[in-house]
């Protein structure tokens, strides 16, 4: 069964899009922890990070690293935390999130709420950071 971030890939279900390579692509997450939180997702649908293969792996790697700083310099946090976790969805996947303490990645933590107008005017902000 094809995964909800296969579609989003796909362009069948929209996302605020941020960034993006041949082999991944990045995006903000609906259910944000953090004003900022992004989803480096691989193209290629696999369930565990670790079966990616290493071209794949490395494309992905590369993508969150160039996302985590660009998210660092204009969303207001102290670093981005890394989460891969991946029993929401089986497509593997890495969150990056804006932090101002340890606490701040707890995924049982309220999940911040954003109008479509806020979402793309973060995505915006952070494509910039990007390009630049």
């Amino acid at each position: 069964m094809t995964s909800i971030f296969t579609k989003i890939i796909q362009g069948d279900i929209p996302c605020h899009r941020v960034a993006e390579n041949d082999k991944a692509i990045a995006f903000l997450d609906i259910r944000p922890l953090a004003r900022g939180h992004c989803l480096v997702v691989p193209k290629r649908e696999v369930d565990k990070l670790f079966d990616l293969p290493e071209a794949d792996y490395l494309a992905l790697w590369s993508l969150c690293k160039q996302v985590a700083q660009a998210v660092e310099t204009c969303m207001p946090c102290n670093r981005v935390g890394v989460a891969v976790l991946g029993f929401e969805v089986p497509h593997a996947h890495v969150h990056l999130v804006p932090m101002r303490s340890e606490e701040d990645l707890n995924f049982s933590n309220p999940k911040m709420v954003f109008t479509q107008e806020e979402f793309a005017a973060i995505a915006s902000k952070i494509t910039l950071a990007i390009t630049h």
